[in-house]
């Protein structure tokens, strides 16, 4: 049988090493020999013996918070020998190695799957105080990988000069970073030449670090009146 889908590009990419890689800009592999955590739901195919346990959002505190905030990473523990490939609505994947001392404050709707060594926990967002209604996202840190997703190709910004992102198209950013929230007519975006931008809140980073921005924005997910308001932040997160 002879086909360009059986290319050299579209066959399965093979380690020696374990863990996490990209089988290409889609698809996330995982080489299994142990354990990982990942998104419930975005196992598209397995090969070898493999278990999955659905742990909502990864303990009952964390199940608290989720509730209270709509925050959260709705998990599932995988754990065998095998391979395992990991998809979420075509979105381009990414993996990001964090090493002792670093942290990522992330979107949790764009938390693919992480080793089982980071730890998370879900934190409100600096500087957004009650005129955000509570902004919440997830903080990881320790030693290990973690695979986020982005709608398209995205930029990194490097945070040397005062930085404003929609906050709907903002992805992860460093968790050392000083966050803000702003309307904005504050910023003289509220209109423009008579007419609304469509802009209506935006956030500000400050310090030392960086801020991966996607070129869309996460859609509204109809709600609560708090994820209705913040979109992408807090929408499409419960299980």
């Amino acid at each position: 049988m002879r086909s360009s889908l059986f290319s050299a590009e579209n066959l399965e990419q093979e380690s020696a090493q374990p863990g996490m890689r990209l089988q290409n800009s889609k698809l996330l592999k995982i080489e299994l020999n142990g354990e990982a955590m990942a998104r419930v739901g975005s196992m598209v195919a397995y090969q070898g013996n493999v278990q999955f346990q659905a742990l909502g959002s990864g303990g009952l505190g964390k199940f608290l918070k989720q509730k209270l905030t709509g925050e959260g990473v709705p998990l599932m523990k995988v754990t065998g020998q095998g391979d395992v490939f990991l998809a979420e609505l075509a979105k381009d994947v990414h993996i990001i190695d964090l090493e002792p001392g670093d942290a990522l404050s992330i979107n949790g709707s764009s938390v693919l799957a992480f080793d089982s060594t980071l730890q998370y926990d879900i934190r409100m967002v600096g500087g957004t105080g009650m005129a955000a209604s509570g902004l919440f996202n997830c903080v990881f840190s320790g030693h290990g990988r973690i695979a986020i997703t982005t709608r398209g190709t995205p930029v990194v910004l490097n945070v040397d000069q005062p930085t404003y992102v929609d906050p709907q198209a903002a992805v992860c950013w460093s968790a050392s970073l000083q966050t803000g929230y702003h309307r904005a007519e504050q910023l003289g975006l509220g209109t423009l030449l008579g007419r609304r931008t469509g802009e209506a809140f935006t956030m500000s980073f400050a310090g030392q670090g960086f801020v991966v921005v996607q070129p869309s924005e996460e859609p509204p997910v109809m709600g609560s009146g708090a994820q209705e308001q913040q979109g992408g932040l807090l929408g499409g997160l419960l299980s």
